[in-house]
């Protein structure tokens, strides 16, 4: 499994011959090396439905004919816009012809806004991504706060690599996402969601290096690796 790191909470990963991308925010991301109109996927899988997670997902599953896993309320909502849709909802597993996803808990909200109409729809819970390809295990941990079930998600989960947001003001900020890194228990940690916007900005590698184990690292921008 071949994963990559493309700024906020983007993550590609290619594996069992699919292209995967989780969150795709690309447009209005200046961070990201990625271009919207170029971008070829078979999967888009999404957290939650917050703009900048739900991102470019309408355009690029119409142009790629692209499959799209989220929670249920976001996935009827996205759906009725004419896109292929897999709904799923937390605590439930799934296997694809690509891997195996299973939502996970996420302390967080899920809307979407329509800054024209002044319009907030609500679009379920938010969630938090297992996915199992080639042997493999990937967490993306979505926009969370810390929280104790995460304990249980390491005990009941062998995760190879966990993408773990580190912003702060809307997500777990470095300290306790620190915390949410041991309980997980993953053989490697990379923080995502931050220096994005002014009020999440952090320093990622400050972080990784105060994780015990020298499981941190940081995927600069467009950094790919093999899991």
């Amino acid at each position: 499994m071949k994963v990559s790191y493309h700024g906020h909470s983007v993550v590609q990963v290619e594996a069992n011959g699919k292209k995967i991308i989780i969150d795709p925010f690309i447009s209005g991301n200046e961070l990201t090396d990625l271009d919207a109109d170029k971008l070829e996927v078979d999967v888009i899988l999404l957290t939650h439905g917050h703009n900048d997670h739900v991102g470019d997902t309408v355009e690029l599953a119409k142009r790629n004919d692209a499959l799209v896993v989220a929670p249920f309320e976001l996935a009827t909502y996205l759906g009725w816009k004419g896109v292929n849709v897999h709904p799923m909802h937390i605590g439930g597993a799934h296997t694809f012809d690509f891997g195996t996803v299973k939502l996970t808990q996420a302390f967080h909200g899920s809307a979407y806004t329509d800054e024209e109409k002044q319009e907030i729809i609500y679009t379920g819970m938010p969630a938090g991504i297992l996915l199992s390809a080639e042997g493999k295990t990937i967490y993306h941990a979505g926009d969370t706060a810390l929280f104790s079930d995460l304990k249980l998600i390491g005990e009941r989960n062998m995760i190879d690599l966990a993408f773990i947001p580190i912003g702060d003001n809307f997500t777990m900020g470095p300290e306790d996402a620190s915390v949410a890194a041991e309980w997980l228990q993953a053989k490697q940690v990379v923080p995502i969601h931050f220096n994005t916007f002014p009020v999440i900005e952090q320093d990622p590698h400050e972080f990784a290096d105060n994780l015990s184990g020298k499981k941190g690292k940081v995927l600069e921008v467009g950094e790919s690796m093999d899991v």
